[in-house]
């Protein structure tokens, strides 16, 4: 399955949204991660929140390439 970014067209009938062909509960889940994300970032309060977010990135990427 292809990432299909929010495209500003968001709709809630149905199980997929109209406007980028996600599920709703792929998007309820994104929203999820997202704030847990941000909340983790505040409580840490770090002043250079785009470096902990690119650390996070990349260590995602390495372990999706990562052979199972």
């Amino acid at each position: 399955m292809k990432f299909t970014p929010c495209a500003d067209q968001c709709t809630k009938d149905g199980t997929h949204c109209q406007g980028c062909g996600r599920s709703h509960e792929e998007i309820a889940g994104t929203k999820k991660l997202v704030a847990a994300m941000v909340e983790f970032i505040k409580t840490q309060d770090y002043e250079n929140s785009d470096d902990f977010i690119n650390m996070v990135s990349k260590k995602v990427r390495k372990k999706l390439l990562k052979p199972s």
